[in-house]
């Protein structure tokens, strides 16, 4: 199960079809991390791995669709048997070009020497601005030293052009072996949430229930979580990024699990919450129940041809209503939703693009009032949710919140495929309804 070197190849004439008589250029991830000589895992930049299936830091990939011999070009770390007995093995000039299809490899540090043959003849630069400021002003420099030239050539690139406007709504449609690739990162993730479910009960600490998801992410074959994964109990819930899992659970308590794997880079993405105990309170119940009828209801929305909103949308005209009918909120609901007076206790989206990255490549609007149309091979999150922190502020000329309601937390999240027909619940694995959580 994995990308294909045709599959890549593929993703590779794609792009440059598009960019015509550009160069792109691709840098990989840099190093891993290092605390005081602990190195951090590495993972790599997901545009250049998605085009190369390339795993090492250091690189750099060039696509020039317009040069007559090389229209792939690979810059990687040469053979270093000294350096490869401290940080592993490395695949090489040689290896690399038969290895990942290039069409030419030369050493990284002949980047700068190599680079400009391959940009002479572009009319422009593809090229993302990312977080590596040196890089960024290799390219630049590049790009300038053309510019003050041109005048003498009347060729050569003029313009820099972010890849990602015309590079990612390509990753956005996901291949059939991306889409296997998913559905095995997602039934690690319901495999553990599963065992965690089983494994909750009074007196273990958030820790160790992560220790049971993230265990089993790499029995299963994962690399590991997807995301830092968020184990909340009690009020902990109500904190959207909460990672420091050192509660103990108690009873009646509920525990919100948002959790993910990771398999070969790419992701599942779940959420549950449950009573620790298996019992609701009344309270408790009110809000769980309400926050699944609005993602079922978003559910039934994820279909070819909808605009990516509507499922938000109905999310919160349920939410809203139901919060109007326990008395949180008061008002007119259409008024309550333009003046978003209900994000106090909802404040983010329904959900996000889901693959290479947890929040992955695309846009979600096209100008002020144009949605993207969800499509076959769109995979995505729907995850509402209802938090009512113990400090909670009300929106102004909202009621006060009672203690009753005050540290109940809830979201339920789980990742669709848009299939022709309509959707597929890649996480329909882990249950969800009161009856199938509470014994």
């Amino acid at each position: 199960m994995s990308i294909t070197a045709a599959e890549y190849r593929s993703r590779r004439e794609q792009l440059m079809a598009k960019i015509g008589q550009g160069t792109a250029i691709f840098r990989s991830a840099p190093l891993s991390v290092m605390h005081h000589d602990v190195e951090h895992p590495f993972r790599q930049d997901s545009d250049f791995y998605y085009l190369t299936g390339f795993n090492e830091s250091q690189a750099v990939a060039v696509l020039a669709p317009h040069h007559k011999e090389h229209r792939f070009i690979l810059f990687v770390q040469p053979k270093d048997l000294e350096k490869e007995t401290w940080t592993g093995y490395r695949v090489g000039v040689e290896q690399a070009k038969d290895q990942f299809g290039a069409d030419v490899v030369y050493p990284i540090a002949e980047f700068n020497e190599k680079l400009p043959q391959y940009l002479k003849d572009a009319d422009r630069i593809y090229y993302h601005l990312g977080r590596d400021k040196a890089f960024n002003n290799t390219i630049l420099q590049h790009w300038q030293n053309f510019i003050a030239i041109y005048p003498k050539r009347g060729r050569g690139p003029i313009a820099i052009e972010d890849t990602n406007p015309t590079f990612h709504p390509q990753r956005q449609v996901k291949s059939p072996a991306e889409i296997e690739l998913v559905r095995k990162a997602t039934a690690i993730s319901v495999e553990a949430h599963n065992r965690a479910m089983a494994f909750a009960k009074e007196g273990l600490y958030e820790y160790q229930v992560q220790a049971e998801i993230e265990h089993t992410f790499r029995l299963q074959g994962g690399l590991g979580p997807a995301y830092p994964s968020i184990v909340a109990s009690g009020a902990n819930a109500c904190i959207l990024h909460y990672i420091e899992n050192n509660r103990q659970l108690q009873n009646g308590d509920l525990l919100l699990i948002d959790a993910g794997c990771c398999y070969d880079y790419y992701n599942g993405d779940i959420t549950r919450t449950f009573p620790i105990g298996g019992k609701f309170t009344k309270h408790q119940q009110a809000i769980y129940e309400l926050v699944l009828a609005a993602q079922l209801k978003a559910i039934e929305e994820v279909k070819p041809g909808k605009p990516y909103n509507e499922f938000h949308d109905i999310a919160v005209c349920v939410l809203v209503q139901g919060l109007l009918d326990f008395g949180l909120l008061q008002g007119n609901l259409e008024e309550i939703i333009k003046e978003e007076k209900y994000k106090p206790f909802y404040m983010h989206r329904t959900g996000h693009w889901l693959g290479l990255d947890v929040h992955d490549a695309g846009v979600y609007q096209q100008g002020e009032d144009t949605w993207q149309n969800l499509q076959p091979g769109h995979i995505l999150t729907v995850e509402p949710g209802i938090y009512i922190a113990p400090n909670i502020k009300p929106a102004e000329g909202q009621p006060e919140v009672p203690e009753e309601w005050r540290g109940i937390g809830v979201r339920i999240e789980d990742d669709l495929l848009v299939t022709p027909q309509g959707h597929e619940v890649l996480t329909a694995g882990v249950p969800k309804s009161v009856q199938e959580i509470c014994h």
